[in-house]
């Protein structure tokens, strides 16, 4: 009989419980915020489409307007489209927590916006602006640019205001914080040099060896647009491993030093093996004296 009692007694609270709820109520604010919800995402969605269409025909053409390289043009233009979409993203989180119901002036009037700032991480996030807004300003490198950074080699793909983005020569993009850039070697300022060195045997004829790469260059480098300077003859050298070599300093503009050395690499081996000359390089000994 009393464990009746208590049983019922349980359920009885239980039902109470339950009833106490207004479900009617419940559901119908639900289903207000689920569809607040769905219109601001429709909303985000065309405006973002929207307002992106208006950057291009206002921002873009503004841009291309000043006088400035193909390459910087891009750089400018990624990163006022990435501080457009931070803040259209900030707007959105903005409303969805507002339609929620979380109390967004409140919370930031009792924890002060400094707190909330270091609280959600926002100390790196203005590393990064900062830093990415002086590799702006100081010109580092530009969309298009051959770079080394970190150790990571490739092309400038983008220009963020948080990130980096680096791809590779491999085809892997990397991301790369601006807070963690700290030495930039860019490839793509100035003319650069393709060093070819091409193994030969140490009794080989070295005049029929020079007459045969500048037969090369009157042929291929007097019209070549790729370099920005004729070709310099460095000659036979002993390189530190005892091999022998035949040096030639190629100096490209920026971009084509890689695409140059290959060509001019095919086009010497060729000559050269045409001529009967051995290219098979024994390592010798290595001396000072």
């Amino acid at each position: 009989m009393h464990n009746v009692l208590w049983i019922d007694s349980i359920s009885n609270f239980f039902t109470n419980y339950w009833n106490s709820f207004d479900w009617e109520s419940i559901l119908s604010n639900v289903f207000t915020k689920l569809l607040s919800l769905i219109l601001l995402f429709l909303l985000f969605y065309f405006g973002k489409k929207f307002l992106h269409f208006l950057f291009k025909k206002t921002i873009l053409s503004s841009v291309k307007v000043v006088r400035q390289s193909e390459n910087r043009q891009k750089t400018i233009v990624k990163l006022l489209e990435n501080m457009l979409d931070y803040f259209l993203y900030f707007i959105l989180i903005y409303w969805i927590l507002s339609i929620i119901g979380v109390p967004i002036s409140s919370l930031l009037a009792g924890a002060g916006i400094a707190g909330v700032a270091l609280g959600l991480g926002a100390q790196g996030f203005l590393s990064d602006v900062i830093n990415g807004l002086f590799i702006l300003l100081e010109r580092q490198f530009e969309v298009g640019d051959a770079v080394l950074i970190n150790n990571i080699s490739g092309t400038i793909a983008s220009v963020g205001v948080r990130t980096t983005q680096v791809r590779g020569y491999d085809g892997t993009l990397h991301y790369i914080p601006n807070r963690n850039i700290t030495v930039v070697s860019n490839q793509s300022r100035g003319n650069m040099r393709a060093l070819i060195e091409l193994p030969i045997s140490s009794n080989v004829d070295l005049k029929s060896v020079y007459e045969t790469i500048e037969a090369v260059h009157k042929q291929y480098a007097e019209t070549d647009d790729a370099l920005a300077s004729p070709p310099n003859i460095v000659g036979p050298q002993t390189k530190p491993n005892g091999q022998f070599v035949f040096t030639i300093a190629l100096m490209t503009k920026n971009g084509l030093q890689h695409a140059t050395y290959k060509r001019y690499l095919t086009l010497y081996q060729e000559a050269l093996l045409q001529k009967g000359i051995d290219l098979s390089s024994p390592v010798i000994p290595y001396t000072t004296n």
